[in-house]
């Protein structure tokens, strides 16, 4: 099957950075790029500038959230659900990001537990997965990726709402980057396991993206991996460099 069936997609991930007047320069830039027919595009601010970002973005750019819940509501001090963010017009959410997993401990579990909440509450998710540096040096890359995509893979019943973001730990926000070749060696263990433990027709069509130290200076080799559907990006995302990382994707 022809991979250019699977459109493109490219998620700006704030993480905890900007302000409003950042956030409408970004928006701004974003705003007349005509990319609708070629790459779909989503920004991920901060939770309390999601409403204004949701209210600023022409028709067409997404707007998703970093983090959200495992439950609909209750004590849960500091946290918000799928449902709260469905109501405010949100429809992607991040979950299961390194550093949800590393600094909030995070376990497969819980994420595998948020990514069915968020799913069953109507919402799309881009669901992290990737190893750390010693990982990868101790050739267990396979090994964790496939520990954490089996986890996600249990709770989810139809992969129509999800993208796989492939984030090596050791590549996010250190300015390292996987090889091209990296990348899509990882991508296709990715794919391969999905065909022969959910279906052929989920790996074919299931979109798995890059995170990690993305640039407008390598996005575009990185692009031409057959298995690379996009990006998600972190710091690039704050400047000029995400509209050429989404321009790579535009013909």
């Amino acid at each position: 099957m022809d991979p250019k069936h699977r459109k493109p997609f490219v998620g700006g991930n704030l993480k905890m950075n900007g302000s409003r007047a950042i956030l409408k320069e970004i928006i701004d830039r974003l705003n007349p790029l005509k990319f609708d027919d070629h790459v779909e595009v989503a920004i991920a601010p901060p939770s309390i500038f999601l409403d204004l970002a949701h209210r600023s973005v022409r028709k067409g750019v997404n707007v998703a959230a970093q983090n959200a819940f495992n439950c609909t509501k209750g004590a849960y001090t500091g946290e918000v659900s799928p449902e709260q963010l469905k109501d405010l017009g949100i429809d992607w959410v991040i979950l299961g990001h390194s550093e949800r997993r590393e600094i909030f401990k995070e376990s497969d579990e819980l994420v595998a537990s948020k990514v069915g909440h968020a799913l069953k509450s109507d919402m799309k998710v881009i669901a992290c997965i990737g190893e750390k540096l010693e990982e990868r040096e101790s050739e267990k890359t396979e090994e964790v990726v496939i520990r954490q995509l089996r986890a996600i893979s249990e709770k989810i019943d139809d992969w129509k709402n999800v993208v796989i973001a492939y984030e090596p730990v050791w590549a996010i926000g250190t300015g390292k980057v996987a090889t091209p070749q990296q990348a899509q060696d990882v991508h296709l263990i990715i794919r391969g396991w999905l065909a022969k433990n959910v279906s052929e027709k989920v790996a074919q069509d299931t979109r798995i993206i890059y995170g990690g130290s993305v640039k407008g200076t390598n996005s575009a080799e990185l692009a031409k991996q057959l298995d690379v559907d996009g990006f998600l990006v972190g710091g690039a995302s704050l400047t000029e460099d995400f509209i050429k990382i989404i321009e790579c994707f535009i013909p």
